[in-house]
Order: structure tokens, then sequence, then C-alpha cells
């Protein structure tokens, strides 16, 4: 992939200074311009092409919520992939953002590699469709991707340790299948040694993340992700449970 050209729109002259110093350093990305408020995002999208917008979501004059529906009216060529930074956590704001187009919806504070993950992913979106247009369905995706869209569709933040905890169990599970039947003596340590934590930390991250999922009622995610109803939103799964659900899925799809 070339190079992903980047805007940034952050009110916070800091933290914008800060993303654009971190993202210019990277080889694959280049910064093409910033933007503090809305109208300016707007102006900066129409006048330099962009793969990639990072969108704060609270900002003076024209909101982040202004900024995706005037965006609507935009060429498709015109329009790029959005990452919503921001620190609004509600589940109306984060549903009403991915109706309007957003890829990813991130809480602050958001670490910046992980940021930087996203933003690849979504760059390689865009140029799977250059015209624009619908999200790629997910059969077209990474898996990276399918169990982050999943992730942002059960409301389990970004930001929490146990979302990369659950992630990477899934992954390891979907490679090897056995280590489920081992997932305090194998897949906890393999967690953590990819992390640089603890077992009993991982485990409590993961299950915290699975709380956070269930008390937002957002359930009927996972449930639409297999066309069946494998989850309630008055049992919470263990962990072992959820991983092994979304692996056997994730799994039985690539195979298909």
């Amino acid at each position: 992939m070339s190079n992903i050209r980047l805007a940034i729109v952050e009110d916070n002259d800091e933290l914008r200074g800060f993303m654009s110093q971190f993202f210019e350093q990277q080889p694959d990305v280049t910064v093409v311009g910033e933007a503090s408020n809305g109208v300016n995002a707007l102006k900066l999208i129409q006048e330099t092409p962009a793969d990639v917008m990072l969108l704060d979501m609270i900002m003076p004059g024209l909101d982040g919520f202004g900024v995706l529906a005037q965006m609507q009216s935009l060429p498709a060529e015109k329009k790029p992939q959005v990452i919503a930074v921001t620190a609004l956590s509600r589940d109306d704001f984060i549903r009403r953002a991915v109706e309007l187009g957003v890829q990813y919806y991130m809480i602050k504070p958001v670490e910046l590699r992980v940021l930087l993950e996203r933003i690849r992913d979504a760059a390689r979106q865009r140029n799977e469709d250059p015209q624009g247009g619908p999200p790629a369905m997910p059969s077209t995706l990474s898996l990276d991707d399918k169990i982050s869209n999943l992730f942002l569709g059960m409301g389990i933040p970004a930001h929490i340790k146990g979302y990369q905890y659950l992630r990477e169990g899934i992954k390891l599970v979907i490679a090897e299948p056995t280590m489920i039947s081992g997932i305090t003596k194998e897949l906890y340590p393999a967690i953590a040694h990819r992390f640089g934590t603890t077992s009993s930390k991982v485990e409590r991250a993961i299950r915290h993340a699975i709380e956070v999922a269930w008390n937002r009622g957002r359930v009927d995610t996972l449930n639409k992700a297999f066309g069946c109803e494998v989850a309630q939103p008055n049992e919470k799964p263990t962990n072992g449970e959820l991983i092994a659900l979304i692996a056997d899925k994730l799994r039985m799809d690539h195979s298909a």
C-alpha cells in the first residue's frame, strides 16, 4: 500500500500536535492536513485528498456529527474513511456515528499505536474500494477487522485492556482450537506473554470487557452475527465461552 494520507481533526491543540508528530514518524503515513473545528475540517477534506480522517466529536461551531452529516453530500472520492476519536462514550452517540459512516469509534484516551493499526485497517478498506460506497462486506475484511467491528457493535471500547486481550485470545484459539481447553494454563499465559503482563490480569481484564458489553445491553449484535440467539442479556458468558463462541464462528466463516 502507498503512503496513507491522514487528516487530523482535533479541538485540543496540544493533542493534535502530539498526534501529528507521532504519525508523521511512521513510514507509511503522511499527515496531509489538520483542523481544529468542523468548518475547517470540511474545507480540508474538500481541498486536500485524504484516505483517513481522525475526527474529534466535540468541537466549537460544527461538531463531529455535523461534519459527518455534511460529508454525506460529498462526492465519493472526497470522502475519507473516518475514525472517531472522542470522549463521548454513550451508546446513542456511538450508534449515531456508526450510522453516519464512522469506521471505528475510539474513546479517549487512546493508545496511538492502537490508533495507528485502526488507521491502517481503514486505509486498507478504502484501498479495496477507492470510489467509496458502503463498507466492505465482512467476507472481505481481515480477521482483525472482523473482530474489531464485532466488538464495536457489542459496545466493547477499544481503549480498555480487555479489548486487546480478548481479541488476541480469539485469534490464538482460531489458530489453535485446543488452547481453549487449557484456558488458564495455556491461553491466558500466551496472551500475558504477548502483552507483558500476568495471567490473572488478563483474566480480569477480559471479564471486565464482557461485563461492559453486557451492561450496555448490546448482545443483539452478537446474535445478529450468528444469525440466531447465542447470547441473552441476563446471562453473561464466561471468558472461555465467549472466546470459544466467537473463534468458532470466525473459523467457520473463513473456511466457508
